[in-house]
């Protein structure tokens, strides 16, 4: 059988900075999407699209 890892997490101790910037990157990118599409209905809007 498998020798499975008997340390056990202690909530609080994670390093979390990695997910912290990716998920920050995420509402980045998000922010410019919706600014984007916002942006192509109003130009599609002023022109009679």
């Amino acid at each position: 059988m498998a020798e499975h890892d008997t340390t056990q997490h202690v909530p609080g101790t994670m390093d979390i900075r990695e997910h912290q910037k990716t998920f920050n990157g995420f509402l980045r990118f998000a922010t410019w999407v919706v600014v984007l599409a916002l942006g192509v209905l109003v130009f599609m809007a002023l022109s009679n699209s």
